[in-house]
C-alpha cells in the first residue's frame, strides 16, 4: 500500500501499527537516502525470516516518489512473490511519482493534515507521558496549547519538536508562551513550488478569480506569494486569463494584466505584491467573457474540418502582374470608401459561408459589440436589397 499525505500526518506511524498487528518485522528504508543495493539487502533478510520463523517483513519506503523508475521496478518481483509487505509513503501524488506497475500491485490511502484538536490531544499526551517533558515539567495554558495546535498547519511533528526545543529553552518549570512558540518556529508558510500544492493553489487561485471573488483570489495569491511562488508565474497566468476568462467584455482587462506582469518584472519582490494584488482585484471583478476562448476552438474546429479551402480571389493580394491577370484581388470593395465603412461582400471561403465563431455576450464591452455587429447585419441586408 501507498500512504499519500502531507508532512507529520502519521504515515509512519500507521506503517508502525500495521506492522505490530500483523507479527511482522518492520523494516525502514528512506528513499533519500538508500538505493537497490540496501532494498536487496533487506530482501535477503526477509526471505531468511520466513525459513526461520516464518515470519512477514513489512518495507516501510519513506519518500518513495524519490526511487526513480529503475529503483521502482526492483520492489516488483519482490512484492509479486510475496516476499515483502511493501508500505510507501510519499508527500507527491502517486499518479504521477509512482511507476504504474507498481501502483497496479498497490493500494492507495490518502491521509489528511490533521485537524488542531488531535495535535492538542498530541501535545496534552507528551505533557503527560514523556519522560523528558515530565522531568522539565513546563507550564504551558491551555490557550497556548492550541495556538500551538493552530499554527502547526496540522503537521504532528512540528507540534511536537516545538513543544521539546520550547521546554528546553525555557528550562526545568519554565513557562512557554505564545511569543517563545513564534520565535521558535519563525517560518515561512509551508509551499513546494514543484510539488501538487503548487498545482492546486494556482488552480484556487485562477477559479476565484475567474468566479468573481477577489477575497478568495487574495487569499490565494498571499499564500503563493508568501510560500516563495515566482511572481512573474502569476501575473503570466493573470494575462492569459483576461483573455480566457474576461476578452472583450471588459478589453482593459488584458492591458492590465500585461502591465501587471511589466511591473512586477521592473519592480520585482517584495514589493511586486502590489500590482500582483491590484491586477487580481481588477479581474476578480470584471465582467466575464470566454466568447473569444470559444470562437478560437470553432475557427480551429472548421480548419480541422476544411483545412486547405482556398482563400476567395478578391480577398488575395496581387503584387505582381501575373497575379493580377489570374483575377488577385479582383472585385474586392474597400470599406472606407462606403458610407460608415462597412460593404456587403463574402470574406470566408464558399465552403464556410454563413459560419459563425464569435458569439458575443450581452455583458459589459461585449454587448456593444454584440449591438454592432447585430447593427451591420441589418445595414447590410437592408442595402441588399436596395
Amino acid at each position: 500500500m501507498i500512504f499519500w499525505g502531507p508532512p507529520g500526518c502519521g504515515k509512519t506511524t500507521l506503517a508502525l501499527i500495521i506492522a505490530r498487528s500483523i507479527d511482522a518485522y518492520f523494516e525502514n528504508l528512506s528513499a533519500v537516502l538508500s538505493g537497490v543495493k540496501d532494498v536487496r539487502a533487506v530482501v535477503e533478510r526477509a526471505k531468511d525470516r520466513i525459513k526461520r520463523e516464518n515470519k512477514k517483513t513489512v518495507l516501510f519506503i519513506d519518500e518513495i516518489h524519490r526511487f526513480n523508475k529503475a529503483q521502482q521496478d526492483a520492489f516488483l518481483p519482490y512484492v509479486e512473490k510475496g516476499i515483502i509487505v511493501l508500505i510507501g509513503a510519499t508527500t507527491e501524488n502517486p499518479s504521477f511519482e509512482v511507476i504504474r506497475p507498481l501502483l497496479s500491485r498497490t493500494r492507495v490511502y490518502i491521509l489528511y493534515p490533521l485537524l488542531p484538536e488531535h495535535i492538542e490531544i498530541l501535545i496534552k499526551r507528551a505533557l503527560e507521558r514523556d519522560e523528558r517533558m515530565k522531568e522539565i515539567s513546563p507550564e504551558i495554558s491551555d490557550e497556548t496549547i492550541k495556538f500551538l495546535a493552530e499554527i502547526s498547519g496540522g503537521d504532528a511533528r512540528i507540534a511536537l519538536d516545538t513543544l521539546e526545543i520550547a521546554a528546553e529553552t525555557t528550562g526545568k518549570n519554565g513557562l512557554i508562551d505564545k511569543e517563545i512558540i513564534v520565535n521558535i518556529l519563525q517560518r515561512r508558510v509551508p509551499y513546494d513550488k514543484k510539488g501538487e500544492e503548487h498545482y492546486n493553489l494556482i488552480s484556487a487561485f485562477i477559479k476565484s478569480v475567474r468566479g468573481s471573488d477577489p477575497d478568495a483570489a487574495l487569499y490565494y495569491l498571499a499564500r503563493m506569494l508568501e510560500g516563495g511562488e515566482d511572481p512573474v508565474f502569476i501575473a503570466r497566468r493573470l494575462v492569459i486569463l483576461a483573455s480566457e476568462d474576461i476578452g472583450n467584455a471588459d478589453p482593459q482587462a488584458i492591458v492590465v494584466a500585461v502591465a501587471c506582469k511589466e511591473a512586477v518584472e521592473f519592480v520585482g519582490m517584495p514589493e511586486g505584491f502590489l500590482p500582483l494584488s491590484q491586477a487580481t482585484i481588477y479581474l476578480a471583478t470584471a465582467p466575464k467573457s470566454n466568447s473569444a476562448y470559444l470562437a478560437y476552438k470553432e475557427a480551429k474546429r472548421a480548419v480541422k474540418e476544411f483545412p486547405d479551402t482556398p482563400v476567395p480571389l478578391h480577398l488575395r493580394n496581387a503584387p505582381t502582374e501575373l497575379m493580377e491577370k489570374l483575377g488577385y484581388g479582383k472585385g474586392y470593395r474597400y470599406p472606407h470608401d462606403y458610407k460608415y465603412g462597412v460593404v456587403k461582400q463574402e470574406y470566408l471561403p464558399e465552403e464556410l459561408k454563413g459560419r459563425r465563431f464569435y458569439h458575443p455576450k450581452l455583458i459589459g464591452y461585449e454587448r456593444k459589440i454584440a449591438r454592432y455587429l447585430e447593427w451591420v447585419k441589418e445595414y447590410l441586408n437592408k442595402k441588399g436589397k436596395e
